[in-house]
């Protein structure tokens, strides 16, 4: 007899069969994989409030001393796209395994330094390392993680992105400042020495086996080499250009970054149709949501990174204060994240979509808008308690956004194709960053130069609030909801 009441979902008929590799351990796994994300995030904004100590300890110039910060910056942005790919090819879990330990060896390395030298190394091979841990985070919860779930672990990445950007010079002043045990600056990179022997230990045992996304067993090294020069060409100068006073081959070298990309497009193309396994899967470019995505992402780090750099420069340059003082105002704003990302990523996202992080880009103008308002009234002698309204503010707007980014920004994107979508939007992000750190940093140097620091911050942070709306214009062409939760099959009894 068929009847609709003895239709019965598929998964409840066979609920007694074994569950997929790493699902029981999801969430914990999930965390894993945030351990990742935090120590990347820490090292790539931490460093900046240790410089000054670190140049008492090694002298040099304060081209020396950029380097400690950029040559880590600049090895992860060039091989982020191939260490995705080496994840597709070899297996999430081997790439994200040789990725944390290398990095945690180099975190000990950076440590014992012994001359800047040595550091600027240690930290380009670290970065470089970290580009083969962090593309492969958003793959493996997509593997571990059933339908109904995967937009929870998702709302997770964007408060806790947030989070360790601003919290990243907190911790950092308070390292310095603390000495522990009498460690000074090294501290900061010690600190990673337990956080990625426990990723790669708790990885080993929990994540799922070496599975692959792609049928292919060759890395295109052609295209890498191509995409590497590309990113090269654009993200050295946009490091070294404001340090150098903006040369012109500085200019010239990002105008080239162009047709080598170009290049690098056509190249992918081609081995494509010829059955042959690219670098990115060219389809990810003729999606329109994920390019659409690409954009916000551009965009929208762009202002943050600017952002963070402003109230930085502000607060320690113009009002004098000691790296501790200016990290610790900024807890309102980790504060607000979190206060904005919980329900974005519980309830809003799942059920408005896209236009969650309209407003999220709404709130988030409104609170920069009321930052420049209190720097405009109380000039330098603005104190941290009249900062908390507007720092509140962007923050909640902050994690109305990126809690639900992620989850939309895939949505579009087939599964063989995570991989190359996770390196390229891990890409863009530190592509962002840099370009909002170059040109809201000289624009308030130019700024303070000419008209001081009040007037300076205010029109930096209007460019940041410009940004951001054109972030929510660009948001208009990403899909209206995350990947839908499929609907249970159904068979007759």
């Amino acid at each position: 007899m068929t009847t609709t009441e003895n239709a019965l979902p598929v998964d409840r008929l066979h609920a007694t069969e074994p569950e997929p590799p790493g699902y029981r351990w999801r969430w914990f796994v999930l965390g894993v994989v945030l351990v990742a994300e935090i120590m990347d995030l820490l090292d790539t904004t931490i460093v900046s409030v240790a410089s000054p100590a670190i140049r008492n300890d090694f002298g040099g110039g304060t081209s020396q001393i950029q380097w400690i910060g950029a040559a880590y910056t600049l090895t992860f942005a060039v091989l982020l796209i191939t260490g995705a790919r080496l994840g597709d090819l070899v297996g999430r879990r081997r790439m994200f395994l040789i990725g944390t330990i290398g990095f945690t060896l180099c975190s000990a390395l950076c440590a014992v330094s012994a001359d800047s030298g040595m550091l600027i190394g240690s930290r380009a091979v670290q970065g470089g390392f970290a580009a083969l841990m962090i593309p492969q985070g958003l793959g493996i919860i997509r593997e571990v993680f059933p339908p109904k779930e995967v937009g929870a672990a998702f709302a997770a990445f964007g408060p806790v992105m947030g989070l360790s950007s601003v919290l990243g010079p907190t911790l950092g002043g308070f390292l310095v400042t603390a000495d522990l045990p009498g460690t000074g600056w090294r501290m900061i990179f010690l600190i990673n020495v337990p956080l990625g022997l426990l990723a790669a230990v708790l990885g080993a045992r929990l994540f799922p086996g070496n599975t692959r996304s792609t049928d292919a067993t060759r890395l295109d090294l052609p295209g890498m080499v191509l995409l590497s020069a590309a990113v090269l060409l654009l993200v050295y100068p946009l490091v070294q250009g404001r340090e150098l006073g903006w040369p012109l081959w500085t200019y010239l070298s990002m105008a080239g970054s162009l047709p080598v990309l170009g290049g690098f497009g056509w190249y992918q193309r081609r081995v494509h149709r010829a059955g042959g396994s690219p670098l990115v899967e060219p389809g990810l470019f003729t999606n329109r949501a994920f390019t659409a995505a690409l954009g916000v992402g551009v965009v929208f780090f762009a202002a943050m990174s600017g952002l963070m750099l402003t109230l930085t420069l502000a607060m320690q340059l113009g009002s004098r204060w000691t790296a501790l003082h200016a990290g610790s105002t900024m807890i309102p704003l980790s504060l607000g994240i979190v206060a904005g990302a919980i329900p974005a990523g519980a309830v809003l996202g799942p059920r408005y979509g896209r236009r969650v992080m309209h407003a999220g880009l709404l709130v988030m103008t409104l609170g920069v808008l009321g930052l420049w308002a209190s720097f405009a009234h109380w000039g330098l002698h603005i104190t941290s308690w009249e900062l908390i309204p507007g720092l509140l503010v962007t923050g909640i707007g902050m994690g109305l956004l990126m809690a639900p980014f992620f989850d939309i920004a895939l949505a579009g994107v087939a599964e063989q194709e995570s991989g190359s979508a996770s390196g390229v939007l891990n890409a863009v992000q530190q592509l962002g960053g840099s370009i909002g750190v170059a040109a809201l940093g000289t624009g308030f140097f130019s700024w303070a130069a000419g008209h001081g620091f009040v007037q300076a911050t205010g029109w930096t942070l209007g460019c940041a609030a410009a940004a951001l709306l054109a972030s929510a214009g660009l948001t208009f062409g990403l899909p209206r909801m995350a990947r839908p939760e499929p609907e249970p099959a159904t068979v007759t009894v």
